[in-house]
């Protein structure tokens, strides 16, 4: 049972996790069951979830980038069944990252659209407490969630890429080739240079490779919405707090001077609701 298991085989199964090892291979690899790996994750998952909301406030940002990733839960949208539980198919991440800091303020789980998007802004405006400038990719949803949330409290601009029609696109992973880029400033006063969603991008990328429930082509994708959101808050700790950034030097937490130390597992294991000493 994950209750009886020691702080560092704990610490061990959640570094598996969060290095894109499967449940099955990190069971493997760390001598449990995989029922002791998902309950472990759900009660890491937890205590993430409940660090984030508690560190990431009164934040202050310059240029955020915001986008989505696509995931799903039990099966994928087309083969849903009209009995199957409405948490299966389609779940979008939504992502928040200081472009400066590379810090994750906010992220949220659910459907690519208006209302989530909203939800999410809302999230935004909770957390950071200044004007800052927002980039998003050109998904209608935050057309109408910036405005209803931030109004003329924001300085936003959009980023559309038109890729060329392929016949192939529906067989492969990769977009196609971009054959138009449109920069708009929809709000404020943003800087057009500025006005980009490169590192956000490339954020998804780290959570394909460090989440093995989002890689592609595998059995490894989530069964149920309660584990995959767990996996999510665990992996934004981790990107956080505890896995060094190669271009910072530092964790994005301690460049953002959320913290002046590395965290670790154990503080993740060992939190009680009470702030960490910095």
């Amino acid at each position: 049972m994950a209750n009886n298991l020691s702080l560092e085989k704990k610490s061990l199964i959640l570094s598996l996790l969060c290095e894109g090892q499967s449940v099955r291979a990190t069971s493997r690899l760390a001598d449990v069951s995989h029922v002791t790996v998902l309950k472990l994750l759900l009660e890491a998952g937890a205590k993430a979830r409940e660090i984030h909301e508690t560190q990431m406030v009164n934040l202050q940002m310059r240029f955020v980038q915001v986008d989505e990733i696509f995931s799903y839960v039990g099966k994928k949208q087309k083969r849903l069944k009209p009995f199957d539980s409405e948490e299966f198919g389609d779940q979008y991440v939504f992502v928040a990252m200081d472009s400066e800091t590379k810090l994750v303020p906010a992220f949220l789980v659910g459907k690519r659209s208006s209302y989530y998007a909203t939800t999410f802004m809302r999230e935004l405006q909770y957390r950071i407490v200044n004007r800052f400038q927002l980039s998003t990719d050109a998904f209608n949803g935050y057309y109408s969630a910036v405005d209803s949330v931030f109004g003329a409290d924001i300085d936003y601009g959009m980023i559309h890429k038109e890729y060329r029609e392929d016949p192939k696109a529906e067989k492969r992973y990769s977009p196609g080739e971009i054959i138009r880029i449109t920069i708009k400033a929809v709000a404020g006063n943003p800087i057009r240079k500025r006005i980009s969603t490169s590192h956000i991008e490339r954020q998804n990328l780290t959570m394909r490779m460090q989440m093995r429930r989002f890689t592609r082509l595998t059995n490894a994708f989530s069964k149920s919405l309660e584990h995959h959101k767990a996996a999510i808050a665990l992996h934004f700790y981790y990107y956080n707090f505890v896995r060094i950034h190669q271009s910072l030097r530092v964790t994005p937490a301690m460049e953002a001077k959320i913290t002046n130390k590395l965290w670790n597992f154990s503080d993740l294991l060992t939190w009680n609701a009470q702030r960490i000493a910095a």
